[in-house]
């Protein structure tokens, strides 16, 4: 756990050290142009702070429901939730096909949790319920809102970088001391949203294990959430699922995965791209875990 949340500390510490350097870097060094993108970097933060469940519900297509709607679903959110200790979350159900679960909201007083019909239909109870019990620990672990923070501070650099570029075009009678080396400009607007989104998923891979081992934790074994990840790994794969980039990150598993279904062993450069760390390890991880 340590290890996960010192991780998780150093890389959002990274992100924000990259906003600051990218700023400074594509204005000459000024300090008002570090200035404007702390300004951009904080307004992103605050608007994904308190927008967050809006736009991934909205995102997903999903409905709040209550008990009277689906009550066995709901009522095994309650229990898990008084369980671990915390609130009861709004729970909600999106309309598709691909078994997959998120949660989301600023903090646990205003969580939501929401369940595919893919996945009620396709796992039996005790798996839905480790998903769920996974989704719960993101909640209890703030993961909702450190990846928030963490899409917002990318998108805040990503938006610096493109300003830049259209600035660095337009001001060809301005002092070179008013602003960034020409070089330096296209060179930081092509790598830095690339390494910001690096660090994002990142993030959000360290974060996964960490939710992983509290569901198992609260469940007294990893085997039903190690069973749920093999069929949603599966199943996922014959139902694409369309939600937006910003909001994949928040899935128990990449709803925008490959269309097929991949095993291997060694070095694997893909998985630096990837928002979740590897269904397989993660299944291992489970089944070796012992309370």
């Amino acid at each position: 756990m340590f290890k996960n949340t010192a991780k998780t500390t150093i890389l959002l510490a990274a992100m924000g050290g990259l906003i600051v350097g990218i700023a400074s870097l594509l204005g000459g060094g000024s300090s008002g142009s570090v200035m404007i993108g702390l300004f951009l970097a904080f307004a992103m933060v605050g608007w994904s702070y308190w927008s967050s469940d809006k736009l991934a519900l909205r995102s997903a297509k999903a409905q709040v429901i209550t008990e009277a709607d689906h009550p066995e679903f709901y009522g095994m959110v309650r229990d898990l939730a008084q369980r671990a200790g915390l609130p009861m979350p709004r729970v909600a159900v999106s309309p598709s096909d691909q078994p997959n679960a998120f949660a989301t909201g600023r903090n646990p007083e205003h969580a939501v949790v929401c369940a595919t019909t893919g996945l009620l239909q396709s796992l039996t109870r005790e798996e839905v319920e480790g998903v769920m019990a996974h989704e719960l620990m993101h909640v209890r672990n703030r993961d909702i809102l450190i990846g928030s923070v963490a899409a917002a501070v990318a998108t805040a650099i990503s938006a610096i970088a493109q300003m830049a570029m259209f600035a660095s075009m337009f001001s060809g009678g301005r002092d070179d001391d008013e602003r960034g080396n020409p070089l330096v400009v296209l060179v930081v607007a092509m790598f830095a949203p690339m390494a910001a989104g690096l660090i994002q998923m990142a993030i959000s891979r360290s974060r996964e294990y960490e939710a992983d081992r509290g569901a198992a934790e609260l469940l007294g074994s990893g085997e039903s959430l190690a069973s749920a990840l093999e069929k949603i790994e599966v199943l996922a794969a014959r139902n694409p699922m369309l939600v937006a980039p910003a909001q994949a990150q928040a899935y128990i598993h990449n709803p925008l995965a490959e269309m097929h279904h991949k095993r291997g062993t060694g070095l694997d450069v893909s998985r630096l791209f990837s928002t979740h760390p590897a269904t397989a390890e993660r299944i291992r991880l489970l089944r070796s875990m012992t309370f």
